[in-house]
């Protein structure tokens, strides 16, 4: 059983403004890749404030190349969950006390978060109050997900920081350093497909996706997006489209590669996944699918130019959940039924 501190001791608050040129902060973040990237918004914000700290990022293990020579970011630690979990978190404890952060702000809502940030001996330390050890936080903001909310996820998490960086939440943002793959293919107009999602009922299905590519000009080629595990799937897409240009590039691209290629196509179609966020954080051309989920619980596109798309029938069971589910708890996935009418005509 993992142990919860019974005294934190904590040093006296101090003005972190006078301190910005020594100042080393932590914001930690180990969910998955989408959040990571929403996550970037609060380097962006607090890089703004504090152009002189050295800020690092905590993040789970598969992420990390997101971040490969961010200019803002000084280390990423990196937690491997999958195997020794907690001798690796204890591990990463002890790396963060010796640091001696003056701030760390933990986007997690979690216990193993929350440890990290208890026994941090940061100076001072945000985070939520849904956390089970934010007893041990100095800042203690809510977060709330609902069906009427007006807040976006960058929004809520730049509650953490508001008291010592006024203004409003910063998009997020990622820097591919290497982009002269993507330059080999942005001479002629191109599209982006990430048809995929880990949630099967946040995934508009196979024949949707290849009805829309055969609505576009045939001369227009199309990259199909997604991880190692997606590239069956986006295959059987491929495959159904044989007058188009359509190329798989489902696990031979990174994440920050993916990135790059998205920022210079006519427009990205995606699902209420991570692909959307990546696109978010290039300012990329976005149309976003949502089908069990809604726009209202906040991780909706930010780019200049995004859509959402959604059924226009009203379904009492929609929203079935935060995340998804593997299968339709209902049986019919009515919500997937999206009218593409009125996209975009190429």
């Amino acid at each position: 059983m993992l142990p919860v501190p019974a005294v934190v001791v904590k040093a006296s608050p101090f003005n972190l403004s006078r301190q910005s040129v020594s100042l080393q902060i932590l914001v930690i973040q180990t969910a998955f890749t989408g959040d990571v990237i929403l996550g970037t918004s609060l380097i962006e914000s607090l890089h703004r404030q504090f152009p002189e700290a050295s800020i690092d990022f905590l993040l789970r293990k598969g992420n990390e190349s997101l971040l490969t020579e961010h200019p803002h970011i000084r280390k990423t630690l990196v937690w491997d969950k999958k195997q020794h979990k907690f001798k690796n978190l204890f591990g990463l404890i002890r790396q963060v006390r010796k640091q001696k952060y003056d701030l760390l702000v933990n986007c997690q809502r979690f216990f193993t978060s929350g440890l990290i940030a208890a026994l941090s001996g940061a100076r001072e330390v945000s985070g939520f109050k849904k956390n089970p050890l934010s007893i041990f936080f100095d800042h203690r903001l809510p977060h709330e997900i609902g069906t009427d909310s007006t807040l976006h996820e960058i929004d809520r998490n730049h509650r953490l920081i508001e008291h010592f960086v006024p203004g409003p939440a910063v998009k997020p943002k990622l820097y591919p350093t290497d982009t002269s793959w993507a330059k080999t293919r942005q001479t002629t107009p191109y599209i982006c497909i990430a048809p995929t999602s880990v949630w099967h009922t946040k995934q508009w299905p196979a024949e949707k996706w290849i009805a829309l590519i055969h609505r576009l000009p045939k001369d227009l080629k199309v990259f199909l997006l997604g991880a190692p595990s997606d590239q069956a799937a986006c295959a059987e897409i491929g495959a159904a489209c044989p007058v188009h240009h359509v190329q798989n590039m489902a696990g031979n691209l990174s994440l920050l590669d993916s990135a790059a290629l998205m920022a210079g196509a006519q427009m990205n179609y995606v699902n209420d996944s991570a692909p959307a966020h990546l696109a978010s954080a290039m300012n990329a051309p976005v149309s976003v699918f949502f089908c069990s989920t809604i726009p209202a619980f906040g991780f909706g596109p930010l780019s200049g130019n995004s859509h959402i798309i959604q059924t226009s029938e009203k379904l009492a069971c929609r929203p079935c959940g935060l995340h998804g589910h593997k299968a339709c708890p209902q049986g019919h996935f009515k919500c997937a039924d999206i009218d593409i009418g009125s996209l975009r005509n190429f």
